[in-house]
């Protein structure tokens, strides 16, 4: 009976043919080999059991060692006792080559976010700037709104002293013509009496002359 393989243990049929066939090309350069699916499907296999057999055995050396989590070294002396220690120098050189890329990765990416970091830190203060410069001509407009104001205050008040004045001015012509029209009317009663009292005297006086001739 054939054992059912889960999709989470199925290595990528991608990856399995491309090691292969690259393998292939380095043995027999001269030569176009083709694989065929099943021999495809028998690498992918060999390739499971022997990570399943490699994982339980690095297991054993972890737990020996007393740790709960595996390292590399684990691996390397996991080949030793399953009798494959040829692949422990080439599998230490490509990991040393993928450390090697891997932490030029990381430099970049942290100097990367360095760069992102000055960059945004440089956006703020721009930001920043620009808000104060905008605050700052606020700031004038403001005051030179005030100023136009006191200006225009100052203006009106000077209208407003000015036609104070005027009105002022007025009343006193008013008050001075009308003074001078109850002066006037005083000079004319002062007439109109003189000449009644003449009148009077010139009819007390006829009064006497017509008494005389009598």
């Amino acid at each position: 009976m054939e054992k059912v393989i889960s999709e989470a243990e199925e290595l990528p049929k991608a990856i399995v043919r491309r090691v292969v066939k690259d393998k292939l090309s380095d043995c027999s350069p001269n030569y176009d080999i083709n694989v065929h699916k099943e021999a495809l499907l028998a690498f992918s296999e060999s390739a499971r059991i022997f990570i399943h057999y490699l994982s339980a055995t690095a297991n054993d050396v972890c737990k020996e060692s007393k740790r709960q989590t595996m390292n590399a070294e684990d691996v390397f002396k996991a080949l030793e006792e399953i009798e494959f220690s040829e692949f422990v120098k080439p599998l230490k050189a490509s990991l040393a080559e993928f450390r090697k890329k891997n932490a030029g990765k990381k430099a970049g990416s942290a100097k990367e976010k360095e760069v992102k970091k000055k960059r945004k830190v440089e956006e703020s203060s721009v930001k920043n700037g620009g808000k104060s410069k905008q605050k700052k001509r606020n700031k004038n407009e403001e005051k030179e709104e005030e100023e136009e104001e006191e200006e225009e205050s100052e203006s009106s008040s000077k209208k407003g002293g000015k036609s104070k004045q005027k009105k002022s001015d007025k009343n006193e012509e008013e008050e001075e013509e009308e003074v001078e029209e109850e002066e006037k009317e005083e000079e004319e009663e002062e007439e109109e009496e003189e000449e009644k009292e003449e009148e009077e005297e010139e009819e007390e006086e006829n009064e006497d002359d017509s008494n005389g001739s009598e």
